[in-house]
């Protein structure tokens, strides 16, 4: 008897419990409307900053001076009770079209910050490199006046020159991260491409190390503006390498002139000696003259067989050539693309 009775008490405590909650639960709920379910129309697409060190209480004080919130206690004590209040995060956030605060509060916590975009072009420089990184509103800028010793210092890569180290690729970041930053994905992502690429290369290449192949594969980036070509302008560039000729391209002499290149390349400029003109010096220059793409690196390690020896663009606006065994038949081409330009103009 004793013991149906607490039976019978034990239901009843447990339907009062249920109870209970249910109604803290709805005045909970009801302690949200405030904030919780109208939606920021009027904001729709509007940036929102969370500045470093924005404290949750400023937060609310924002919140309610935008119109956000017309309850203010409800959001603190909801931060409170939810643990949000310790979890914002800083950074750029875009107010949506169903947003509510309690939908924003909750992208804050998680981090949902904007990403803006910055894209790195196969066959720029890192001079070129290092100016749509400077002029890029967004980042922070913490390179200003850095030489590329001290920039490749900073990236733990000391001693390496800068040019060609840096994959060609579209980068996300959020407002405020460090220029440095886009830097070193971008240097540590051709390092890893490169690894990954070289095992894949063809036998016989006439590169000593996965370097050689860099620098190849940034001429082969220069040389040519049609994406079908690429493997067999480094099939040509191979096989001059191992008859010992010179490669004669003169991607690398305008990068030997640097700033004196004017658009055009004169005589004296192919004769000039500088360590990067393969008219002079054989075999490949110290170092790459561009950051080439994956393109290009997959078309320096796995080169086109064949016998051509020489190419010269047609000069029909097609970016494409005209591959030639023989001298001979390499002098025709030229005299072809000669004909073509003196006809145009």
């Amino acid at each position: 008897m004793l013991g149906s009775s607490l039976r019978g008490f034990g239901l009843g405590l447990a339907v009062v419990t249920v109870a209970a909650v249910g109604i803290i639960f709805a005045g909970y709920l009801d302690l949200l409307k405030p904030f919780g379910p109208h939606v920021l129309a009027a904001q729709t697409n509007a940036a929102y900053a969370v500045p470093s060190g924005t404290r949750f209480s400023d937060l609310v004080r924002d919140w309610q001076q935008r119109g956000f919130i017309s309850n203010p206690y409800a959001l603190r004590w909801y931060g409170r009770i939810s643990k949000d209040a310790q979890h914002i995060k800083a950074g750029e956030y875009t107010i949506e079209e169903d947003d509510t605060p309690l939908s924003l509060l909750r992208s804050l916590v998680k981090g949902r910050t904007v990403q803006h975009a910055i894209t790195l072009v196969e066959g720029w420089t890192f001079k070129q490199i290092r100016a749509a990184i400077a002029q890029e509103a967004k980042l922070s800028q913490t390179l200003v006046g850095l030489d590329e010793v001290q920039i490749m210092a900073r990236l733990g890569a000391g001693g390496q020159h800068p040019e060609g180290r840096f994959f060609p690729d579209t980068y996300y970041f959020t407002r405020g991260q460090k220029d440095i930053d886009v830097l070193q994905r971008a240097h540590a992502a051709m390092r890893l491409y490169l690894a990954a690429a070289w095992p894949t290369r063809a036998t016989g290449l006439p590169y000593d190390s996965p370097y050689d192949a860099l620098i190849m594969a940034s001429i082969v980036e220069k040389e040519t503006g049609a994406a079908q070509e690429r493997e067999a302008i480094a099939g040509v560039l191979v096989r001059r390498l191992k008859k010992n000729m010179l490669l004669q391209t003169d991607p690398t002499v305008i990068y030997g002139m640097g700033e004196r290149y004017a658009g055009n390349i004169r005589k004296k400029d192919l004769r000039e000696d500088t360590p990067y003109n393969t008219y002079v010096h054989k075999g490949l220059p110290p170092t790459p003259i561009a950051n080439p793409g994956a393109a290009a690196i997959d078309a320096a390690l796995n080169p086109t067989s064949g016998s051509a020896l020489y190419f010269v663009a047609k000069g029909d606006g097609t970016g494409t050539h005209v591959f030639s065994d023989t001298y001979a038949q390499h002098r025709r081409a030229v005299e072809a693309y000669r004909a073509r330009l003196r006809k145009r103009s």
